[in-house]
């Protein structure tokens, strides 16, 4: 059932959604950028993005760096980014905070390493029927991987609050992220995808 469940999710949704995001990435980076990709997988959205921006440079780190990856992954141990202070101009999360036990660790990491911006697309949950259309598509999209759920999905009242604890500023935001063709939009748009902006509050 997952074996089936995963190539569906392959065939009607990963494509478009790394496209998505790749583009909606590409368009919030400055020129010329370094970038730390956090909890980036095989670099498959990072690989996107480069090829539609050339001018940047971009690196990831995950807790477990897979046998192939499209960029080059170091490890770390999920809880402290192994860099000075200042070292990236960028520093991103594409869908890992809800995966972590501690996102604000990861934020107030990003924060320090951090010259220019955090970019960060995850999910806001305001409700139970939100938490719920989260947790199926979390299950949906990573269960056949083997990848841990642990649904910590934020209200946007928490978002601010781990932004504000780890000296972030929203610099932009918005929830309009066309990942889904109808009727999927209906079930797993609406809104509960954000892609938010933030400059550290002592940048480099």
């Amino acid at each position: 059932m997952k074996a089936l469940i995963g190539k569906l999710h392959g065939d009607l949704i990963f494509s478009r959604r790394t496209r998505v995001l790749a583009e909606a990435l590409a368009g919030l980076l400055p020129r010329n950028a370094t970038v730390l990709d956090v909890g980036c997988g095989d670099g498959t959205i990072a690989g996107l993005c480069r090829t539609i921006r050339p001018d940047i440079h971009i690196e990831g780190i995950d807790v477990l760096v897979r046998p192939s990856t499209v960029i080059p992954v170091s490890a770390f141990d999920g809880q402290v980014l192994p860099f000075p202070d200042r070292s990236w101009d960028v520093v991103t999360f594409i869908d890992v905070l809800h995966h972590t036990e501690n996102p604000g660790q990861l934020l107030r990491e990003a924060s320090r390493v951090a010259r220019q911006y955090v970019i960060i697309k995850d999910h806001l949950s305001q409700n139970s029927i939100d938490r719920l259309s989260l947790s199926l598509m979390d299950w949906i999209g990573n269960a056949p991987h083997g990848v841990v759920l642990t649904y910590n999905y934020q209200s946007l009242k928490q978002w601010k609050t781990l932004f504000s604890n780890a000296k972030l500023i929203v610099d932009t935001e918005t929830v309009d992220v066309p990942l889904y063709v109808f009727p999927l939009n209906v079930i797993f748009g609406r809104k509960l995808h954000v892609v938010t902006r933030l400059r550290p509050d002592s940048p480099g």
